[in-house]
C-alpha cells in the first residue's frame, strides 16, 4: 500500500550540517522508497512567524531549496513545492479555522512558552509581542498536511502535537461535513542523529553555534576549529562518548569502520588539534561534489525556479481536486 509522506522546510536560515544528518538525509533516503509519495516543501509561509526581513526569507528560499537539490533529491518521483505556490494551503486554513476551537490554539506549545515567558518577565499583558500568525501556527501546519492526504508526517518531537492537533481538526471536519480528510500520524525517528553544535549543545541557529553545510573549505576548517574540546593534551586518553562534538559529527558521516578506527585514535590520545583537522578533512572530501553542485544552483535561481514551478504543478493537481471537494462540502458553491 502506498503511504503519503509530507515534510516541510522551514526558511528562516542557512542549511546546516545538523539539518542535513536529522533531516534533509533521511528525508532523502525515505524518498527513493517504492511505496511512498513524497511531498516537500519550502515552508515560507511558516518562516514569517520569525523573519520580517524580505531579503534574508529570499535568500533562505534560494539557500534551502538549493540544498535539497544539489544533494540528490530527485523531484521527478518526489513532489518540491514552495508552500506559498499553493493557494488551496491557505485557503484550507481559514475553512478549518471555523471548526477549530480557540482552547486547542492556547495549549500549542510555542503558543504557551511565549505567554510564559512574558509572565516570567512581569508583563502585565500575557499576549504581548504574540503574533496571530504564531498563534494559528499550528493551523496552517494542519491545512499543509491536510491538502495532500499525508498518511505520515516525519517531525522532532517537539513537532509531535502540530500532528496531533492536525489530526483532532481532520476528526471534527470529517464529523461535521462528511469523510474528507485522512487523519495524519507523526512519524518520529528515534535513530535519527542529532548534533552538537561549536559550543557543545545541540546544533541550532537559535544557539548561534552551527557550522553550514557548503561554506568554502576555509572557512569550514576555521569552523571546525572553534569547536569546544575538553583540556586534555596530546597522548592523553580521550572519551569519544563524553559529550564530543569531534567524535559527534565525524561519526555522523563517516562509514562504521571508519568511526571505529577514529574512535580508537581517540582513545590512543590523539590530540584534539589533529582530530579536528581529520575531521575538516573528511568533511571537505564528503561534501566537495555536493558543494559545486550547491555554488552552481545558488548562481543560477532562475533554475530552481523552474523544478519549484513544477512541482508546485505537480502539487495543485491534488490540491485542487481536495480543495473543491472541501467548498462542496461546506456549500460554497456556485448558485446554477
Amino acid at each position: 500500500m502506498t503511504k503519503t509522506v509530507l515534510t516541510g522546510i522551514t526558511t528562516t536560515g542557512t542549511p546546516h550540517l545538523g539539518n542535513y544528518v536529522g533531516a534533509i538525509r533521511p528525508a532523502i533516503v525515505a524518498s527513493r522508497a517504492a511505496n511512498v509519495r513524497s511531498f516537500y516543501f519550502l515552508a515560507d509561509y511558516h518562516a514569517l512567524v520569525k523573519n520580517q526581513n524580505p531579503e534574508q526569507a529570499r535568500q533562505s528560499s534560494l539557500e534551502v531549496a538549493a540544498t535539497w537539490l544539489a544533494l540528490g533529491l530527485d523531484t521527478d518521483k518526489a513532489v518540491f513545492y514552495r508552500q506559498s505556490d499553493i493557494p488551496e494551503i491557505p485557503e484550507l486554513m481559514w475553512i478549518i479555522s471555523s471548526l477549530t476551537a480557540k482552547g486547542l490554539m492556547n495549549r500549542a506549545h510555542a503558543y504557551k512558552a511565549a505567554v510564559a515567558s512574558n509572565q516570567e518577565s512581569g508583563d502585565r499583558d500575557p499576549d504581548k509581542g504574540i503574533t496571530m500568525a504564531l498563534f494559528s501556527y499550528p493551523m496552517l501546519m494542519a491545512a499543509d498536511i491536510l491538502i495532500f492526504g499525508a498518511n505520515r508526517v516525519p517531525v522532532g518531537k517537539d513537532q509531535i502535537q502540530h500532528v496531533e492537533m492536525a489530526r483532532d481538526i481532520a476528526q471534527r471536519f470529517n464529523h461535521v461535513y462528511g469523510e474528507r480528510f485522512i487523519l495524519p500520524e507523526a512519524v518520529v525517528g528515534e535513530d535519527v542523529a542529532t548534533l552538537l553544535g561549536l559550543d557543545g549543545r545541540k546544533m541550532s541557529k537559535s544557539y548561534n553555534n552551527t557550522i553550514p553545510l557548503f561554506v568554502p573549505p576555509k572557512k569550514l576548517r576555521k569552523l571546525v576549529m572553534k569547536i569546544k574540546t575538553n583540556s586534555l593534551t596530546p597522548g592523553e586518553p580521550k572519551d569519544p562518548d563524553a559529550d564530543c562534538t569531534v567524535f559527534d559529527i565525524y561519526k555522523a558521516f563517516a562509514t562504521e569502520s571508519e568511526t571505529t578506527a577514529f574512535r580508537n585514535r581517540l582513545e590512543e590520545g590523539l590530540g584534539w588539534g589533529d582530530a579536528k583537522q581529520e575531521l575538516f578533512e573528511y568533511l571537505d572530501a564528503h561534501l566537495a561534489i555536493a558543494r559545486g553542485e550547491y555554488d552552481r544552483l545558488i548562481a543560477d535561481p532562475a533554475s530552481i525556479e523552474v523544478v519549484l514551478q513544477s512541482g508546485a504543478k505537480r502539487a495543485r493537481e491534488q490540491s485542487a481536486a481536495l480543495m473543491s471537494q472541501v467548498r462542496q462540502a461546506v456549500g460554497i458553491v456556485p448558485l446554477a
